[in-house]
């Protein structure tokens, strides 16, 4: 489903749980409980899923989701993410990515029954004996590197896509503009973007480790990035959307914060702990999310709309985890369409005995 032509609610699995703590099953049960309609499926889910419920068979784990979705109405968007891959310095290590995990990749996708693999941009640390970069700036080696699993998604039968997302703590492409520049450069039908209002806003507009909480000139910045996205974005070639917030912290996310790990970029760090769900100012939700998304269905974009969150909360034990994230991007999803005035399908919450079939 290259292009849609009606907005759907989706969520990442992910951001109903952390792995290893709540069941994949478990969570895509509350997806569909909630009224959402499809899935980015995170490796890890699937990885735990096969470890505890399949005898560490990946396959059979693939197969299962698929079925487990397919009876709870439930699209699987994307398999995702195909980190650390585009720019290495190491062509053994990038050799390894296209010949050994990219197939690995392949089949797995097609047994869930999605034709699209996520790849965010490369964020690798230094090599950690030497402190020496492990990733190329040079944009030339980037693009190619992504040429190529393009072309390979291409000779697959029938083909898959790949959607480039622009991290804002990227080594090399940390913005909107960059990913963008590299989707054009790159010049393949199977080849898009996603568009993230946290990544956008959390690099543009925000700074977690101000303690004003924002980079100076934040407002003025943010409203040219938004302007020139308008201006440039071609909607065919975004592949979906995500929309969340981010929390405004208390105190600079400095090493004396407690969300500070050595060696990990502060956004980062920021980003794995403190996302929100959009609406979710009483939480500390403090980004332009609606201008910024705004922007994305302004340029005509039309398809997935998936809420992918980090934070905290989602290392809670508690069985009622899953539920309760799912609630309330549920509750942000409908706020957004409101706002907004999306046009879009959407599903009211179900019972806690049933499920939309």
């Amino acid at each position: 489903m290259p292009y849609q032509n009606v907005n759907r609610p989706g969520i990442a699995s992910m951001s109903l749980g952390r792995p290893w703590i709540h069941d994949l099953p478990g969570k895509l049960h509350q997806a569909a409980r909630y009224g959402f309609e499809g899935i980015e499926l995170f490796f890890d889910d699937l990885d735990c899923f096969a470890q505890y419920s399949c005898n560490g068979d990946v396959t059979e784990a693939a197969q299962r989701t698929r079925q487990l979705c397919e009876s709870l109405g439930l699209t699987i968007i994307c398999l995702q993410p195909f980190s650390f891959y585009e720019g290495l310095l190491d062509r053994k290590e990038h050799e390894k990515h296209v010949t050994e995990k990219l197939p690995r990749w392949f089949g797995i996708a097609r047994i869930l029954g999605t034709d699209l693999i996520q790849v965010p941009s490369n964020f690798l640390g230094a090599d950690p004996e030497t402190g020496l970069s492990r990733t190329s700036s040079d944009r030339a080696l980037i693009v190619s590197d992504l040429q190529r699993i393009a072309d390979l998604g291409l000779q697959q039968s029938p083909p898959f896509r790949f959607v480039y997302e622009a991290l804002c703590w990227g080594n090399h492409i940390d913005t909107w503009e960059a990913s963008w520049e590299v989707v054009e450069a790159v010049n393949r039908p199977n080849f898009g973007l996603c568009l993230d209002t946290f990544n956008i806003a959390g690099r543009v507009y925000a700074d977690p480790a101000s303690p004003t909480g924002k980079n100076p000139n934040a407002e003025a910045d943010l409203k040219a990035s938004i302007a020139r996205l308008r201006d440039n974005v071609d909607p065919a070639k975004v592949f979906y959307v995500q929309v969340v917030d981010g929390e405004r912290l208390a105190a600079p996310l400095d090493e004396k914060h407690e969300f500070h790990v050595p060696g990990q970029p502060t956004r980062m760090n920021w980003s794995r702990n403190a996302r929100l769900f959009a609406f979710e100012e009483d939480r500390g939700g403090y980004l332009p999310v609606l201008d910024v998304a705004k922007a994305f269905f302004d340029i005509g974009f039309k398809g997935w709309v998936s809420l992918e969150l980090f934070s905290r909360t989602l290392a809670d034990p508690n069985p009622q985890t899953p539920q309760e994230h799912a609630r309330r991007g549920s509750e942000s999803y409908r706020k957004l369409v409101a706002a907004l005035k999306l046009d879009g399908s959407y599903s009211q919450p179900s019972s806690p005995l049933q499920h939309r079939l």
